[in-house]
């Protein structure tokens, strides 16, 4: 690739970023202002205590209709309207609210995360952390930020003094397995830290507020923006045995206490159910 091929890519992705960046803003602003003191739980999706809110939807429209306005053929993956084909390698990955169950009992980490692919890689990403007012955002080899500072993760913490994030599955099943694996990783780490957003997770890990972050069950659109954020604050990014980040687990933190909480964690098969 020449320069100017180099040159017209980065403008590109700066300008699907930004687009990313302004929706992701204006959806983060009317989910705020339209939500009442207890929303109202529309459907469940994988269990009882797995809810869909009625603004979890419109939220997706106003996301989709956006993105249509301004690029009307563009793929669009998103988590409640499910993957509508496009033409022309971009598709964007849409968690509309991430953190459902805190948006509904008014606690302060949910976001709304755009992450936007080239020919099947993401190359942009926003995420909204709404309650705080804060606009994580990030572009292939144009680094991680937030208020105008450049995000890098927390290095050189060794498994002992890692504070780690953490996330449950919402089948009973499920978390009484997480709940096993939990306490046997709880006696080797600093702490633990249980945010309700996969999204926000991972963006923590980008601005060194925790050092980790593993959990089984995150679908892609819970952590296709965020990922970037924070591979571009020097994080590493996978799943278990050099497999990619996937449902069956996603593991993050800088490149030396990854290995080390990889370690930990593989034999106690975490992926199980």
């Amino acid at each position: 690739m020449d320069e100017r091929e180099h040159r017209h890519d980065r403008t590109r992705v700066e300008e699907l970023l930004e687009l990313a960046t302004g929706i992701a803003e204006e959806a983060g602003q009317m989910l705020l202002a339209k939500r009442p003191a207890r929303p109202e739980v529309l459907a469940t999706k994988s269990s009882p205590t797995d809810v869909v809110t009625a603004l979890d939807r419109a939220a997706e429209e106003l996301i989709r209709g956006r993105i249509a306005e301004v690029r009307p053929h563009d793929a669009i993956l998103g988590e409640e309207g499910g993957d509508t084909p496009g033409e022309g390698g971009v598709r964007w990955v849409v968690d509309p609210i991430d953190g459902t169950v805190n948006f509904l009992y008014g606690l302060p980490d949910w976001a709304v995360s755009i992450g936007v692919e080239v020919d099947g890689e993401i190359v942009a990403g926003a995420v909204h952390n709404v309650p705080r007012g804060e606009l994580f955002t990030a572009s292939k080899g144009g680094g991680a930020w937030l208020r105008g500072e450049r995000l890098r993760c927390n290095t050189g913490v060794p498994l002992a003094k890692a504070l780690v994030a953490t996330g449950f599955g919402y089948a009973a099943g499920r978390r009484r397995v997480q709940a096993e694996v939990l306490a046997q990783v709880v006696p080797q780490v600093r702490d633990i830290r249980r945010g309700g957003s996969c999204a926000v997770d991972l963006c923590s890990v980008a601005a060194g507020r925790v050092d980790a972050y593993y959990e089984r069950g995150a679908n892609y659109w819970d952590h296709a923006a965020a990922g970037l954020i924070a591979v571009e604050a020097g994080a590493r990014i996978g799943g278990l045995n050099g497999r990619p980040v996937s449902p069956d687990m996603a593991l993050c933190a800088a490149p030396g206490l990854f290995e080390e909480l990889h370690d930990l964690l593989v034999p106690l098969d975490p992926e199980r159910d």
